[in-house]
């Protein structure tokens, strides 16, 4: 048997409320800092923070929200946090080398050299 959303008690509601709103915060943080941010380095470790901290608060608010109306553990949610919190890291620094990479190539003013080979 499941219940409804309307059949929780106030205190689940409550605490289930609390994370998703938590975590839609930490994601539009990290929305506002990926557009206000100057520079492509520095807006590309603002979408980090909704996509860590901010599907943590969304995936625990989940996982109590279905505990509670199936009546069993559920925690389904917590291989969507390990798939994210994997591969964002990864995706973040394939594209600050991409980046740098094509900076390096044109020749961009301010651009870190090659470890091994000295600045000009």
């Amino acid at each position: 048997m499941m219940y409804s959303a309307s059949d929780l008690p106030v205190w689940v509601a409550v605490i289930v409320a609390f994370f998703l709103v938590l975590g839609a915060l930490l994601a539009l943080i990290g929305a506002v800092g990926f557009l206000r941010l100057p520079t492509f380095y520095e807006r590309i470790h603002a979408p980090t923070l909704g996509t860590s901290w901010g599907i943590g608060g969304i995936m625990l608010g989940s996982m109590i929200f279905f505990s509670i109306a199936s009546q069993r553990l559920a925690i389904h949610e917590v291989l969507i946090g390990i798939f994210v919190t994997v591969t964002t890291p990864v995706t973040l620094m394939m594209l600050a080398r991409a980046a740098l990479h094509r900076d390096r190539v044109e020749k961009k003013a301010n651009v870190p050299q090659k470890h091994g080979t000295e600045a000009e």
